[in-house]
């Protein structure tokens, strides 16, 4: 049954007004709410109430999707709590690796080390054209190569300050020891930075470093890098096969299976009894354009699936991934394409899973039928905690909250108080010492 002392760990993934796609016409909605700060400020205060560890922003660089951007709204909500931690989603392809060190560097001080990155390469055709690249988007094993070399630069560049540097010494009239703080005169195949970072390191010493790729490059990049892991499994099989797989390469990195933490996604549509949580689905499921989602699906499917009764079979033989990318993801689409398979979905069935769980797991029930679905997933080597996608906000993430988590904790497998003060403490994960701290003490030696 597993280590009796270990706790969940949970994470909300906010949008807008809910993760159901006729979330924003709900009367409890307020979706013109989304663009300002007192609509996430209300969530995270939610979530810091249900001792959360940290919210969760995905983000891209193309489309409608009315997205704030993270570094600005997560600054802010840090003004506003003391506890839950801000995961950032910023992409690899199409930024530099010095600013994006110093952004979370920043983050991180403000918020007194609660910051998190969820590392993204891109996925999209449209992010390259905003931002004029030669050659169009890269494909996947190339931006898994330069991801890899980016967070490389980003670790040496927090690493250029030791952590004594700054002494303010009034006596000495010493503010900063600047030999303790050092160029790192990286040069590789796409990057070649000279620094130092102007700001010094992270109270947590680097911001907690979150993955989602589940693909084969995916998962290598977050058994080498990653302390955190999002992923999209429909079964507790499916979890438990790549929770072994990923768990399972961390040796050859040198590192154990408690310092990485795997957190599927899980979209739970709940009421004080099923009968209650249908109803609401129902509800959800009838604001939504059946025709938009048709169009959009058969737009990320490339199968006009309008050319086929809503009562026929999904035509899984002739998809394929992201019609309107030349290099798009594709573990999700296998995800989604899979469960279609495996329960002989019709296309209204399809229809009616696509409108919350976006390909994660979808939960609708009771508070106690969903506390049994978290701790079996949980106890049966599936999960270590959740990324939770509320369908509708802030009503989902409030009975969640409220009702959910005091079952959970009555049952010994979520915590009645926040644990530390950064978010590494929170989730257990040790604090990375100065790697090039040996190469600094040589060459202050030789100087001398």
């Amino acid at each position: 049954m597993g280590d009796s002392t270990k706790k969940l760990h949970f994470n909300v993934f906010i949008r807008g007004a809910g993760h159901h796609a006729g979330a924003w016409k709900h009367p409890l909605a307020n979706p013109q709410g989304e663009l300002g700060l007192a609509h996430y400020a209300n969530l995270a205060q939610i979530a810091e109430r249900g001792l959360f560890d940290s919210l969760f922003m995905a983000d891209n660089y193309s489309g409608l999707g009315r997205r704030l951007e993270p570094f600005t709204l997560l600054s802010a909500l840090a003004a506003l709590t003391k506890h839950v931690g801000f995961i950032a989603t910023v992409g690899t392809t199409y930024n530099d690796p010095y600013h994006i060190a110093r952004k979370f560097s920043s983050l991180d001080h403000i918020s007194n080390g609660r910051a998190a990155w969820n590392i993204v390469t891109g996925h999209s055709q449209e992010d390259a054209d905003n931002f004029g690249t030669p050659g169009g988007h890269p494909d996947p094993d190339t931006r898994y190569v330069i991801s890899n070399e980016f967070v490389e630069v980003a670790k040496q560049l927090w690493d250029s300050w030791e952590e004594d540097a700054l002494v303010y010494d009034r006596k000495a009239d010493v503010m900063l020891d600047t030999s303790k703080v050092h160029q790192i005169n990286f040069k590789g195949e796409y990057f070649a930075v000279k620094g130092p970072l102007n700001i010094p390191r992270p109270p947590q010493g680097y911001p907690v470093l979150v993955q989602a790729g589940s693909s084969e490059s995916g998962k290598e990049l977050a058994a080498r890098t990653a302390e955190v892991i999002f992923t999209a499994q429909q079964t507790l099989a499916a979890a438990q096969e790549f929770y072994r797989d990923v768990k399972g390469r961390l040796s050859k990195y040198g590192r154990t299976a408690n310092q990485l933490l795997i957190m599927p996604g899980l979209s739970p549509v709940i009421a004080d009894t099923e009968a209650e949580a249908r109803e609401l689905e129902a509800e959800l499921d009838g604001l939504v354009n059946t025709k938009q989602s048709l169009k959009r699906l058969s737009n990320y499917f490339t199968v006009d699936l309008s050319e086929y009764p809503l009562d026929a079979p999904v035509p899984v033989d002739k998809s394929k991934p992201y019609g309107f990318s030349n290099a798009g993801i594709t573990s999700r689409h296998e995800v989604v394409m899979d469960a279609a398979r495996r329960e002989k979905m019709t296309i209204r069935q399809f229809l009616s899973r696509s409108y919350a769980g976006h390909g994660h797991v979808s939960f609708t029930g009771s508070v106690l039928q969903a506390a049994d679905f978290i701790e079996r997933w949980f106890r049966e080597g599936g999960a270590d905690g959740f990324n939770i996608l509320p369908p509708l906000f802030p009503s989902g993430l409030d009975i969640f909250v409220d009702k959910v988590v005091p079952e959970l904790q009555n049952r010994g497998l979520f915590r009645t108080a926040y644990e530390g003060t950064t978010l590494r403490e929170n989730l257990g994960l040790a604090r990375p010492k100065n790697t090039n701290k040996a190469i600094w003490a040589l060459n202050n030696r030789e100087a001398n």
